[in-house]
């Protein structure tokens, strides 16, 4: 089996121009591969794993020179001549020359470039696609099944400028669609929003994902504009496609009431359920993300109990890929899916066991991108390799979104191929 002959950390850009690594890692047997992480908004969730930051005069505080050195310096000669394919003592030996609960010495961005690079290595070195050598690794899924795609149309929050209250308005195409035929309807309802907001005067710019920032009185605002863009395509509404929203609403929470602009006194956590059953019902929303502060169990079980039914009630934040989390949200009946981000703990063993978790609850799985995020695809074949339900990737916009669709779509030609 192939062995570890070299890595070479360095500091390169997100999608936002923020740092973050670049590991370029060396087989003994001539081959090689290249991997970036990704980077979260602003300050680090507190649930997360530790996003290591310089916190010097570089780039605001923001560089990651320090973690780069942990991969160089301390990480690099504990792991050369090391068997490639030997995913989970290596990553073994990552958490222990780290040896903090939250990964704070080494950095979880470091500790994930490396992981990250060993596993896309170990397929290479056994001459099997990403995907299929997760599948076979991990034996998480007897037959490949592609995720429908959960994509966003608006950013809202702090990723659109607070033009609208909740962070992400997103598009999901019916189950009886193909992926090809998903994602050329979700092409033109971009196209066609697009005309509708300029013909109406409306701001047209994109946020930090990508998604339109229209500036609108109400957030139902938006899911009107939506709906009229589609009925100017030849898709249909509530049978080709539905919708989705990414509430974060911790971030609306304040003072004992969340702050809606759709409601001049904010909401009560009562009031509040009471509005998402009518957007459920008025806008065929069948996705829910992080819908209520991660402290209201009570609100989360009967979100679920009413809803859960028709509609995915996902939690992400305050789960952090945990799997403690994960077994308290089916224990409690808090939510019927978990959303993972390979940040959000830092080394693919961990995560991997976080999704066999939410796998062994039969809890819907929805493999996420990040805010800042970079070329790299590996979250694709992730969530093929594991049978994720759901993805999210984004906008069908910009560079480090649209690549991660594509080879979606990569994959998807491959497997047809297979099955022909």
């Amino acid at each position: 089996m192939a062995k570890i002959y070299a890595l070479q950390a360095k500091e390169v850009f997100d999608s936002r121009g923020i740092p973050t690594i670049e590991l370029l890692l060396w087989l003994d047997n001539g081959f090689s591969t290249i991997t970036t992480v990704p980077t979260p908004t602003g300050e680090n969730n507190k649930f997360d794993a530790v996003d290591l930051r310089d916190k010097d005069e570089r780039f605001l505080g923001l560089g990651v020179n320090k973690a780069v050195g942990h991969i160089n310096q301390i990480i690099a000669p504990q792991i050369l001549e090391k068997e490639i394919t030997a995913q989970g003592e290596l990553d073994k030996i990552l958490l222990e020359l780290d040896g903090t609960r939250d990964k704070s010495r080494l950095g979880a961005n470091a500790i994930l470039a490396v992981s990250q690079a060993i596993l896309k290595a170990g397929a290479i070195s056994v001459g099997l696609p990403l995907y299929e050598y997760i599948q076979k690794k991990y034996n998480l899924i007897q037959n490949f099944v592609l995720p429908n795609c959960i994509v966003t149309a608006f950013d809202g929050g702090e990723h659109g400028g607070k033009n609208l209250d909740f962070q992400e308005f997103s598009l999901i195409p019916a189950s009886h669609l193909s992926l090809e035929k998903s994602l050329e309807m979700i092409a033109v309802i971009k196209q066609k929003l697009e005309s509708l907001l300029i013909s109406k005067g409306a701001i047209h710019a994109t946020g930090l994902t990508g998604g339109f920032t229209p500036n609108l009185y109400r957030n139902l605002d938006a899911f009107e504009l939506l709906v009229e863009a589609i009925r100017t395509s030849t898709f249909n509404f509530a049978q080709d496609v539905f919708f989705g929203l990414q509430a974060s609403a911790y971030r609306l929470f304040e003072a004992g009431k969340y702050r809606i602009r759709d409601a001049n006194q904010g909401f009560t956590e009562k009031e509040l359920l009471q509005f998402y059953e009518q957007v459920r019902e008025k806008y065929k929303i069948i996705y829910l993300e992080d819908p209520l502060i991660e402290s209201d169990k009570k609100s989360w079980q009967l979100l679920t109990r009413d809803l859960g039914e028709t509609t995915t009630i996902a939690a992400c934040r305050h789960v952090a890929a945990r799997v403690s989390e994960i077994n308290k949200i089916k224990e409690n009946k808090m939510a019927n899916a978990i959303v993972l981000k390979p940040k959000q703990i830092g080394s693919v063993s961990e995560l991997m066991e976080s999704i066999k978790t939410v796998k062994d609850h039969q809890l819907d799985l929805i493999i996420s991108h990040s805010t800042g995020e970079t070329l790299e695809t590996l979250i694709v074949d992730l969530a093929v390799g594991v049978g994720a339900n759901f993805v999210k990737f984004g906008p069908l916009n910009r560079g480090e979104r649209v690549v991660k669709y594509n080879r979606l779509l990569d994959i998807s030609r491959e497997l047809n191929k297979k099955n022909t």
